[in-house]
Parts: structure tokens; C-alpha cells; sequence
């Protein structure tokens, strides 16, 4: 008798694992950006492995224009540039959009990682807090570049920056629709409108860039946030400040 307990108790513990694993199963066919097999789609919402994917594409430059292609992003490929540590094949530059945020300067050509990130970072982050906080979108995203062949802060000696590769931007204001602008440098401290958007877009950033550097980091970031797309190998660990 005491078999046949033991028995049922763990066919019954197995019925259940079953059971939840195809509850499982069912909910993530929902939301195939939680599943990290699944093709990336700037069309769904972010998910689990959406940053992952994103930092991918840095070693698939072809298919990161592809994506932007399925996903109606206008932009102009940039042809190949730089040399050695400072090479770059996958820039682009997106063309003016009256319905999205401008970049300015606008001539900035980040890679397409990068690019693809932003994009995403706009339609899932930014206008909805925007919306959210001041009831009017963001017109343009003021920068202060992305290309920069250097080694990180400067140094003479060192890793290379992600911006020697344009694999990076640094992020500096955000302009709304009544011309009101939201920087970094002046609006990051504080407990009101301004501090609190600034940390909702921050806290976004790094559910989609490999890397994002903010304020909180240290003073070289005081007046912008750095948003790279490091692609670093099967650990894909992620840096957010």
C-alpha cells in the first residue's frame, strides 16, 4: 500500500510539472519575444530576450537591414568606413520621418544595431512616457554623435570605445512637441517632471541597449546617456547605470 502512495504522489507531482510547463509553453506562444529562439519582430512588444537579439545583429549586417526593411524604417545605408580597431560596415542614417523623433543633428549614422534599438526605444519607451508624463510626444532627440574613432574616455592607451566602431550614441535632450527640452545635464537630479521621464527612458534603454551609462555612472556622463550595442559573446552580460 505504501508503494502505491508513493506511486501516485509522484505520478501526481508529475502531472502537475506537465501541467505547468504547458501552461508555460501556451503563454510564451503568446509572446514569442520572451522565447530566445524566436526571429526578432520591432513590430512586438519588448520582451525577455529582445536585448539579447538586438546586440546579435551586430555580426549580421544583412539581416539587421532587413529587419528595419520588414519594419518600415526609412534609412540610407552608409558605405563602409574607418580602418582597423576604427572600422564600421553597417552604418546607417535614417531619413526624415514627419511621424517619428528626429535626431539632431540628423546627419549621425549609427551602426544598424544601434539604430534598430533606438527605433524600439522610441515606440516602446520614450513616446509612451512621454504621453505619460506630459501628454504630448518627443520631437527630437538632441546627441552628441555616435562615430568617434577613440579608445574609451579619450586614453592614450585602452579598450576601444563601442563609437569607434559608430556601435554607440550619446544621448543628450530631449525636445517635445511645444519646444520645451528635457536635458540631461540640467534635469537628471531633482523629484519633478523633468528627473522622473529621465529615469523612466534610462531605466528602457537598458532592457535594449548592451550597455547604458547615465548620470548615475560617473561625472564623464553627466551631461548624456551612452547607449552602445557591445555584442559580447555567449554570456551577453549587460551594463546598466
Amino acid at each position: 500500500m505504501r508503494a502505491f502512495h508513493l506511486t501516485l504522489r509522484r505520478l501526481l507531482w508529475l502531472g502537475g510539472l506537465l501541467f505547468l510547463l504547458f501552461l508555460g509553453y501556451a503563454v510564451l506562444r503568446q509572446r514569442p519575444q520572451d522565447l530566445p529562439w524566436t526571429d526578432l519582430d520591432l513590430a512586438q512588444p519588448v520582451g525577455l530576450f529582445t536585448g539579447r537579439k538586438l546586440a546579435a545583429l551586430t555580426g549580421d549586417a544583412a539581416g539587421c537591414k532587413a529587419l528595419l526593411d520588414r519594419a518600415g524604417i526609412a534609412y540610407t545605408a552608409m558605405k563602409p568606413g574607418g580602418a582597423d580597431q576604427c572600422h564600421y560596415i553597417d552604418a546607417v542614417r535614417l531619413k526624415p520621418d514627419s511621424d517619428a523623433i528626429a535626431l539632431a543633428p540628423a546627419s549621425v549614422a549609427p551602426s544598424c544595431p544601434v539604430v534598430a534599438a533606438l527605433k524600439l526605444w522610441e515606440w516602446q519607451v520614450v513616446q509612451p512616457a512621454a504621453q505619460r508624463i506630459y501628454g504630448q510626444p518627443v520631437r527630437s532627440i538632441r546627441h552628441f554623435g555616435s562615430y568617434s574613432c577613440r579608445r574609451m574616455y579619450g586614453r592614450s592607451q585602452g579598450d576601444f570605445s563601442e563609437h569607434a566602431t559608430a556601435d554607440a550614441i550619446d544621448v543628450a535632450a530631449f525636445v517635445l512637441k511645444d519646444g520645451r527640452q528635457v536635458s540631461v545635464l540640467k534635469d537628471w537630479k531633482g523629484e519633478g517632471k523633468d528627473a522622473a521621464f529621465l529615469r523612466d527612458v534610462r531605466d528602457g534603454a537598458c532592457r535594449l541597449f548592451s550597455t547604458v551609462l547615465s548620470p548615475d555612472y560617473n561625472a564623464a556622463h553627466r551631461d548624456h546617456f551612452h547607449l552602445d550595442q557591445a555584442e559580447r559573446g555567449a554570456t551577453g552580460w549587460r551594463a546598466c547605470w
